[in-house]
């Protein structure tokens, strides 16, 4: 077992299909509009992270990407088919997805504005067992959040995670990139969207960042949220300074 290459990818380009209706708000995301010049976007590694401010619409294309591979909007596995509120984008309408040759054996979309219904969802089906034994409910939510990765995600499979550090101290958010490191190895393909500069230092990992300008790979040292965050902690009096002052 391995890490996958180009061509084992489950998921390997993403296409906008298609003209959004010039009144729809996602017509104006910078990230439609950088895929639309484009013409696409192709996913060269297994793991890909996408970055930007609030706004720019990674969240929306992770959540969009995740419908268009069959998962619930909401969140779980391609099993899941509950619904509490219908809040998700139509971008997923105009979509297209290029997936690889190798069928996936598992796959999970976790995001965390709606873990909690995740978490219900599992209660009301009486799988709990395959979580670790224990209600998601019956613990903090970053124990149910590492409790879900640690013992559901299984390998061979695509796995979609919303902003997963929202749940996650930073020893959690280490905890959480080493089992993306298990299951890389275990022939696994992640798309991230994040705002942690720890989870953009992912060995290997393809970090896309979304603004304005469009779509641009990057390191993680040259983006805004590494260097804010490191120039915050070397001297944090004179950053709070500026703010205050």
């Amino acid at each position: 077992m391995g890490a996958l290459e180009l061509t084992d990818l489950y998921l390997q380009r993403v296409e906008v299909d298609g003209d959004i209706p010039g009144n729809s708000y996602v017509s104006r995301l910078p990230v439609v509009r950088s895929m639309v010049e484009s013409g696409g976007l192709d996913l060269s590694r297994p793991v890909t992270i996408f970055i930007g401010e609030n706004g720019v619409g990674k969240s929306t294309l992770v959540e969009a990407i995740a419908i268009r591979m069959g998962f619930n909007p909401e969140g779980g596995t391609v099993n899941f088919n509950f619904a509490t509120r219908e809040s998700h984008s139509p971008l997923h309408d105009y979509l297209r997805v290029i997936k690889g040759c190798r069928w996936r054996k598992d796959g999970f979309f976790l995001r965390a504005e709606s873990f909690y219904n995740v978490a219900s969802n599992i209660d009301d089906l009486g799988v709990v067992g395959n979580y670790g034994q224990v209600s998601l409910h019956a613990q903090s939510h970053g124990e149910s959040f590492m409790a879900l990765v640690e013992n559901r995600f299984w390998g061979k499979g695509l796995y979609i995670l919303d902003e997963p550090e929202a749940a996650l101290s930073p020893m959690r958010v280490m905890t959480l990139m080493r089992h993306m490191g298990r299951l890389v190895d275990d022939e696994s393909q992640f798309i991230v969207s994040t705002h942690s500069p720890m989870i953009m230092a992912f060995p290997g990992a393809d970090v896309i960042q979304i603004d304005e300008e469009g779509l641009s790979h990057v390191d993680y040292r040259d983006t805004g949220h590494y260097q804010v965050m490191r120039r915050f902690l070397e001297d944090p009096e004179r950053m709070l300074g500026y703010l205050f002052e």
